[in-house]
């Protein structure tokens, strides 16, 4: 690490604690050259995702529509704000772990009913019922016959 205050590129570190919530680490670090002290912060660099829609386009992930759309799902429903926050961290968390940096809307809506399933079943066949874009009663039926055969 270079020193900013005479470029000497050696310093050694002095201290390490974590910062942000543990999300970086601070170091305290002091030239090899001119002893003087300075912070460092050291943090995960992540990539963007990227949401690739139904017609072929890309945008950067966004938790926040993410959330809304599960909030229009369980409107009305006994699922706290909080528990769908921890749905959406989890499947953003899951995302970024993945390998791939651009994912389709069509994996997103299956974490997102995975999640919802377990949680409010109302919730889900609502988020299923435009996430599969029902054509009819019959589909609609269809998937609630899958929900109590799996119950059963």
């Amino acid at each position: 690490m270079r020193c900013p205050y005479c470029t000497h590129p050696e310093s050694k570190v002095v201290d390490s604690r974590p910062a942000d919530e543990g999300t970086s680490i601070r170091r305290r670090r002091e030239c090899l050259e001119c002893h003087k002290r300075f912070t460092t912060y050291e943090t995960v660099e992540s990539l963007p995702l990227v949401v690739i829609k139904k017609d072929a386009s890309r945008q950067t992930f966004d938790k926040t529509k993410l959330l809304n759309g599960m909030l229009r799902a369980c409107e009305k429903r006994p699922v706290s704000l909080a528990e769908l926050d921890r749905i959406a961290n989890e499947i953003e968390q899951s995302l970024q772990n993945e390998m791939d940096r651009e994912i389709p809307t069509a994996r997103i809506g299956e974490l997102v009913m995975d999640r919802l399933r377990g949680v409010d079943e109302v919730a889900y066949v609502r988020f299923a019922s435009v996430y599969r874009q029902f054509k009819d009663i019959n589909t609609f039926m269809s998937e609630l016959t899958k929900l109590l055969e799996e119950k059963a």
